[in-house]
């Protein structure tokens, strides 16, 4: 397809184009049944072996071990925001968030109508411009869990080290950048992530939790907002998004055509530095607001001299088929969201957009 523009916006992402045309292909006689896959039953052979092979896709691509269930559940993350407070709320016991932006401030606000709730780390007062430390967050004793949002999409900041919590269970919103770098799973007893960063269209979000957490969950929940509901269901009790874990599904066998995880990781590293080092070769005429080690590699931020300049560049950018490159209202400026599917000849396009900029308005 020549007419496609790189999709710099921060979700829903740019998907890959095989796994795109492979649905056009099949949406409206799947498998040759006659009929599309979302005007089936949920419980048909056809869709069973869909749904089954993106749980499976999940499973070998990030290699969750077997003492993890996968849950695909509807609401977004931002459903999860409620339902892991809901669930892993625990009798005098006080859940901890570590408070590093937008994201992390929804789900704090959540949790504070479920559950006694305790912010141990806050770098609000400097604009959220790092992550912190390991060494930085006092876990209290008695922490029911501990809540990261491990990068933060609109301030453009990500873990490079995750905290150790010892026998306190560590939970991630791993929404912006899962699948884009690997896990160590012995670190986490829940991570959960929107699919539509890198995983598929928006519509469907994904839960891993330990078994043994879901086995203490709190009990008397709503039936759709307990995770004991859904794991033993393998995520059937109700009606699934069909569609979107259809999606889901082929855009993780496209990650496994290309190379899998270890590919996702290289491709991520390669174009967050194009544009980083653009940034860093321009003497601060593009600046980053965040420090360098807590750069996210999926959501790149920058500001140019002035909001003029700004508005101009992408409006200029959009000229040439480079769009979703205003920042978010809350912050302004530029952001280049990258996700797994964005071509590396988007960031060289993007990276030689910015110097060729420069260079006509500096």
């Amino acid at each position: 397809m020549t007419n496609r523009i790189y999709n710099f916006s921060a979700g829903p992402c740019t998907l890959p184009v095989e796994a795109l045309e492979k649905a056009r292909d099949e949406f409206v006689d799947y498998d040759n049944t006659g009929m599309s896959l979302i005007e089936m039953s949920h419980r048909g052979k056809q869709y069973d072996e869909v749904h089954h092979q993106a749980l499976a896709n999940l499973r070998s691509l990030l290699r969750i071990p077997d003492e993890f269930e996968i849950m695909l559940l509807q609401g977004g993350a931002t459903l999860q925001f409620a339902m892991v407070a809901m669930n892993l709320k625990a009798e005098g016991k006080t859940a901890e968030y570590v408070h590093t932006g937008a994201w992390a401030k929804k789900a704090i606000a959540d949790a504070k109508k479920i559950a006694p709730t305790r912010v141990i780390w806050n770098d609000e007062a400097n604009n959220f411009a790092r992550m912190p430390k390991p060494d930085e967050l006092n876990i209290g004793d008695d922490a029911a869990y501990l809540h990261i949002t491990s990068n933060e999409t609109i301030g453009g900041i990500e873990f490079q080290e995750y905290p150790k919590t010892g026998d306190v269970p560590l939970v991630a919103d791993m929404s912006s950048h899962i699948m884009s770098r690997r896990i160590n799973f012995d670190k986490f007893d829940l991570i959960y992530a929107g699919a539509q960063k890198n995983l598929g269209p928006a519509g469907v979000a994904v839960v891993i939790a330990r078994k043994p957490l879901l086995e203490k969950c709190a009990d008397g929940l709503p039936a759709y907002l307990s995770y004991k509901t859904h794991a033993p269901k393998e995520s059937l009790y109700n009606t699934p998004p069909v569609f979107a874990i259809y999606m889901l599904k082929l855009t993780l066998d496209w990650v496994k055509s290309v190379g899998g995880l270890a590919d996702m990781e290289k491709r991520a590293i390669r174009r967050s530095n194009l544009v980083y080092g653009m940034i860093g070769e321009s003497d601060g005429w593009y600046r980053c607001p965040v420090e360098r080690e807590s750069r996210s590699r999926m959501n790149v931020c920058f500001r140019l001299p002035s909001e003029e300049l700004e508005k101009k560049f992408i409006a200029e950018a959009l000229e040439r088929g480079m769009s979703g490159l205003k920042g978010h209202r809350s912050v302004g400026g530029c952001r280049a969201s990258m996700y797994n599917a964005m071509p590396i000849k988007g960031a060289e396009t993007l990276a030689e957009f910015m110097k060729e900029f420069k260079r006509q308005n500096g």
